[in-house]
């Protein structure tokens, strides 16, 4: 590492980051370029610019990727209903790959030598960023701080920060006393009180959605409309995927929409309790599901299951830029041609109810089929004793057999 000259540092303004901006410069003798992506996080980042500025920065890049990371990301990672254990929508997983891609990309442009992250060595993020690196740079060179310094705790940052002239905020009263992670799919919370999976949050610490028993006593509708397993209008008004996101926040958000409580197994090895605050996410998840299953032959739609666990996994811990998500993806996404149609979905005091479903042109429904009233011939009844008897063979053959 003795040869770095330059380092592009992904940075967001906080404590940490602008601690690691000056580390590097005086542990390298480096510079260092900022790198800060607005990902829909909020009003951080035109004083991540400021704090860059003021720390020295060789060079300065925030970038504006809502619209990529909505399309190119979120949205192909709802088209396989994906959940990691069930319950966490990937909100922070699902931006790594794209903030990597940034970092890789702008060494290249700068010809900076390294990247630098300020990850964790106990979290999922360190693997994350890397991993994504490595993939699209087999040779770029990583630099983890926490990996190195003995700087581990608050009150040594704080410390260095004084004593390098780093502006930090000091009084943390009115401050959260949560580790945060924001953007337009979810905000995350972890430390503090929730490090005791006993102890129930405050419910002073959600941002974004209100509790479900102080949310409005009226239900409220709306339409989504799919093409090819992507939400493309909201209530007859075509919008583009970030505007989707932000629309079903405030609407999700208002109606207590999107809470999730859960202790996760990260993959470093140790469970972590966190919560999560998806409004808009638990809404598309819900009225994705309902479109697919109008409209998807039923072994690919039990195929996607089966596939989801293992998706979801390779996002969690890092894996976006693999050959094997990318091959999954291209089933996935083959599998959407024909999820087109609407839904109708009922917000009300935290739930996410599907009240209705169409797709004009590629529906699997046949009312005909279906019904219980007369059928005018569309289906022989009597076909199901056969088909319950080759079914019930072998059972049959192994009850003979006392098994």
């Amino acid at each position: 590492m003795s040869s770095i000259k330059k380092v592009v540092l992904a940075y967001s303004g906080g404590l940490d980051t602008s601690v690691i901006l000056r580390w590097l410069q005086e542990t390298y003798a480096c510079e260092v370029v900022t790198f800060t992506a607005d990902i829909g996080q909020g009003d951080e980042i035109e004083p991540a610019r400021v704090k860059a500025e003021r720390l020295g920065a060789a060079g300065i890049y925030i970038e504006d990727l809502k619209e990529e990371f909505a399309r190119d990301y979120v949205y192909p990672m709802f088209r396989c209903n994906t959940l990691y254990e069930g319950t966490y929508l990937l909100g922070t997983s699902i931006a790594r790959p794209l903030i990597a891609k940034r970092l890789v990309e702008i060494a290249e442009e700068t010809g900076a030598d390294a990247i630098a992250h300020g990850a964790t060595g106990k979290g999922n993020d360190q693997v994350r960023f890397e991993l994504g690196a490595y993939a699209l740079n087999p040779d770029i060179k990583i630099i983890a701080p926490w990996r190195e310094w003995d700087l581990d705790a608050r009150d040594r940052l704080v410390a260095y920060a004084d004593t390098h002239g780093i502006e930090v905020e000091k009084n943390r009263t009115g401050k959260s006393q949560y580790s945060m992670d924001a953007n337009l799919l979810h905000i995350s919370y972890e430390g503090g009180e929730l490090e005791d999976p006993w102890t129930e949050p405050s419910n002073s610490m959600w941002r974004w959605s209100v509790a479900p028993e102080l949310a409005p006593d009226d239900p409220q509708y709306l339409e989504l409309e799919f093409a090819h397993g992507d939400i493309v209008a909201v209530d007859g008004t075509p919008t583009s995927p970030a505007a989707v996101m932000r629309q079903l926040n405030e609407l999700g958000g208002r109606h207590g929409v999107g809470r999730a409580d859960i202790v996760e197994n990260r993959y470093v090895g140790m469970k972590s309790r966190g919560c999560y605050e998806a409004p808009g996410g638990t809404i598309i998840l819900k009225a994705h599901q309902a479109m697919e299953s109008l409209t998807l032959d039923r072994e690919v739609a039990h195929l996607k299951d089966e596939l989801m666990p293992r998706y979801a996994s390779l996002i969690y811990n890092g894996y976006w830029w693999s050959p094997e998500r990318i091959v999954l993806q291209q089933l996935i996404d083959a599998s959407q041609a024909i999820v087109n149609g609407s839904v109708r979905l009922k917000l009300y005091k935290g739930n996410v109810i599907v009240v209705g479903r169409r797709s004009d042109s590629d529906s699997l429904f046949d009312e005909r089929v279906a019904t219980f009233e007369d059928d005018a011939g569309a289906f022989d009844q009597a076909d199901a004793t056969g088909f319950i008897k080759l079914n019930a063979l072998r059972l049959r053959i192994a009850a003979r057999r006392g098994r």
